[in-house]
């Protein structure tokens, strides 16, 4: 393309000093160019960076809760729950789960939302909480915190003398044969679904724009322990993909066959509760559990 002898002489004519406008410029003969003018991913934003150190820190505390809830609630069902007179058994592995909730709802529920589930993310965008452009992020996180702490369980459970982790089932998710109960494939997932979309409910409700803040994490945290008090007979209780997705790596085998169930029946039910509470909301509200700036009327 031929240079224009007159944008040739003006720009001769600033001198080559930084941020110069030759008097051609500002009448307009010479276009001027901002920083407005170019795409943004070329220009240095101090807010983008302060979002990218936020989200990182909302994801970095999604991983550490999930690591936390399967750390405590599977630990208590490894370790604790091991001795027949002496353990605390499913009542206290179900108290053990709404603990780690419970407890992680007030130390991160205004870093992340606390969610420390996949079915709880996917709930919640679909109910109006939550955005979907996090939804992937939250629950790479969550995973990889539930992957983690079912890790570092095991390494303190094989201190134990002829521990096995597919013997002992090491606190994994299944039905048929390997449901606590012999439950078949047809009850694990009526049981997963309908206590995913109850414990979606319990949430949306309880962090609810009426509802009294404070007291949130102490119901979703019951609601938890009164799933596992149902479910746990039935297929160990999951409701968490998260939470199942540990334990089954770490036994391998029909621990991971049966491990789609545990995705699938808990997102779904998540979603349905998530849903039906939007449905029934009683009034417009403000608040969002996850992201304090993303604003909803469900």
């Amino acid at each position: 393309m031929p240079h224009d002898p007159a944008r040739v002489a003006a720009a001769q004519a600033a001198g080559g000093r930084l941020g110069a406008v030759h008097p051609a410029a500002a009448a307009g003969a010479i276009p001027q160019f901002h920083c407005a003018d170019f795409p943004c991913f070329l220009r240095p934003s101090g807010a983008g960076r302060r979002e990218s150190v936020e989200n990182f820190r909302k994801y970095a505390a999604e991983l550490i809760g999930t690591f936390w809830l399967t750390f405590g609630g599977c630990g208590s069902a490894v370790l604790a729950a091991a001795f027949p007179e002496l353990g605390i058994g499913f009542a206290g592995v179900s108290l053990a789960f709404g603990l780690t909730v419970l407890t992680m709802a007030y130390a991160i529920g205004h870093v992340s939302g606390c969610h420390l589930n996949p079915a709880v993310t996917v709930g919640l965008a679909v109910g109006g909480r939550f955005p979907v452009i996090d939804i992937l992020p939250y629950i790479v996180a969550q995973v990889i915190g539930g992957i983690l702490g079912a890790f570092v369980l095991y390494l303190i459970a094989i201190g134990a003398p002829g521990f096995d982790a597919a013997t002992s089932g090491f606190a994994a998710n299944g039905y048929g044969a390997h449901s606590p109960g012999g439950y078949s494939l047809t009850a694990a997932w009526i049981s997963e679904l309908v206590l995913t979309a109850g414990f979606l409910f319990v949430i949306m409700g309880a962090t609810h724009g009426r509802a009294p803040v404070q007291f949130a994490p102490i119901a979703i945290g019951l609601a938890l322990t009164l799933i596992h008090l149902i479910s746990i007979p039935v297929t160990n209780t999951s409701v968490n993909p998260a939470r199942s997705t540990g334990p089954a790596l770490i036994v391998g085998g029909w621990a991971m066959a049966q491990l789609w169930l545990f995705w699938v029946a808990p997102l779904i039910g998540g979603a349905i509760g998530g849903m039906a509470y939007r449905w029934i909301s009683p009034m417009p509200q403000e608040n969002v559990v996850g992201d304090p700036k993303w604003r909803t009327r469900a």
